[in-house]
């Protein structure tokens, strides 16, 4: 009776649609940090907080999106937002997880381009991503507490850690090397990874998992023609040689090779925006990645300023403006609509593939790798925000995160509240 008191308590709730929309509201205008941030923040409040989901549900879904192309913590979104409603609750979850920050960054691209800078945003950035370090430390430690159970798991974690921090794997082979032993595990010593099974809880209601597979295709073949027809349609209308047509071509492109994360594919994307299309120069590529880096949102919608910059200055439309937001338009819509395609069309499958003993068996291994993914990317945004500044800001940066870890860990803060108090302290400080 013991354990089924437990199962009860810990049982995730459903929302309500309208619940739900209100905290992917929210959450697209509090998600900073890039993936790991933007994770941490989803966990704290999803998991720990509201218990919409429970902590299965979320690595499952974490697994899942970190073996696709394109931006994961969207990704999570939109699998989150399916899992809680259907096809309806994921691209609720995913537009709202990218829509602020878009319109944020589209008037601060304005701003770049009509006046050659940007409103001071120095103290406000500085602030938020000392908070941010605090909430990934602590999505560490709430993950690998449920997660490392055993000294295998442990190991698993540790060879993530030092495999893409200082050996520079490729993600790609890590999470086949962690899927592997995952694997090996299950055949030969079922022990080693026990605690970090991903079956589904008894009495768990999901809209999302009763999904068919029929469904999912269909789903598929709408996302694939609302991604492609639009921009086929820019050929017809303005011209196959235009600029909105030519980005939308090369965004789709792009957003098939993202693993890895946007800086993984920002290279790429810089060489052939700057040198082979002109759309915009190498000065334009560095000011968008850091008006990316002061919003919201996935850093890859550095893109939409890309797409934003090109528009204004190779325009397709009478007015430079009109060109700019079509070019952002196409550029976001270019670079997400196949976020929706993986995830929607996937999702029943990934449900049904969990409950099979091997497959859950690697994704266990992938859980344990994924937590020393995360504490890499601790230990990487720490090094990067220490680096930048004098020793003072770093004491300051230091505090934030322990206060904001605190309040996480021991005190309970919501993490809105951790966010604007962050954002806010970070502002006073600039302003002194």
């Amino acid at each position: 009776m013991e354990g089924v008191a437990l199962s009860a308590q810990d049982r995730a709730r459903p929302p309500t649609l309208g619940e739900a929309l209100r905290f992917w509201c929210l959450l697209g205008w509090i998600s900073f940090g890039g993936p790991a941030g933007q994770i941490s923040i989803m966990h704290a409040e999803l998991v720990d907080k509201r218990r919409w989901v429970d902590e299965a549900t979320f690595l499952r879904g974490l697994n899942f999106c970190m073996l696709l192309p394109g931006p994961e913590a969207m990704q999570l979104a939109t699998w989150l937002g399916w899992r809680l409603h259907g096809v309806r609750g994921g691209v609720v979850a995913g537009s709202l997880f990218v829509l602020p920050a878009a319109v944020l960054l589209a008037a601060l691209s304005w701003a770049y381009v009509r006046f050659g800078e940007v409103p001071a945003v120095a103290g406000v950035v500085f602030g938020l991503q000392a908070a941010v370090l605090g909430l990934i430390v602590h999505a560490v430690q709430r993950v690998g507490s449920r997660v490392l159970r055993t000294p295998f798991a442990f190991a698993l974690a540790l060879l993530a850690l030092v495999a893409i921090g200082w050996l520079r794997w490729p993600f790609p082979l890590l999470l086949f090397v962690a899927a592997l032993a995952g694997w090996g595990a299950s055949r030969w010593r079922p022990g080693w990874l026990a605690g970090t099974g991903h079956a589904m809880p008894s009495g768990q209601v999901a809209i999302g998992a009763g999904a068919s597979g029929r469904a999912a295709v269909r789903t598929g073949l709408v996302c694939t023609l609302l991604w492609l027809a639009p921009i086929a349609l820019l050929g017809v209308v303005l011209g196959w040689d235009s600029t909105a047509f030519g980005m939308g071509l090369f965004f789709s492109k792009a957003a098939l090779v993202t693993l890895g994360g946007a800086y993984a594919v920002l290279p790429y994307v810089a060489e052939q925006a700057v040198h082979q299309h002109g759309w915009l120069d190498a000065t334009q590529m560095l000011a968008g990645l850091g008006l990316a880096e002061t919003t919201p949102g996935p850093l890859i919608l550095v893109l939409e300023f890309v797409g934003f910059v090109g528009g204004w200055q190779h325009p397709d439309l009478p007015s430079p403006l009109a060109s700019a937001l079509l070019g952002a338009a196409v550029t976001l819509w270019a670079t997400f609509l196949p976020s929706f395609l993986f995830v929607l069309t996937a999702a029943p499958w990934i449900e049904r593939i969990a409950t099979w003993r091997w497959a859950a068996a690697m994704l266990s291994g992938i859980t344990a790798a994924v937590v020393g993914v995360i504490a890499s990317l601790a230990l990487w945004f720490g090094w990067r925000l220490g680096m930048s500044q004098s020793w003072q800001e770093n004491v300051l940066a230091g505090a934030i995160a322990l206060l904001a870890y605190l309040g996480l860990a021991r005190w309970r803060w919501p993490v809105p509240l951790v966010v604007a108090g962050a954002a806010l302290t970070g502002w006073m400080v600039q302003s002194l």
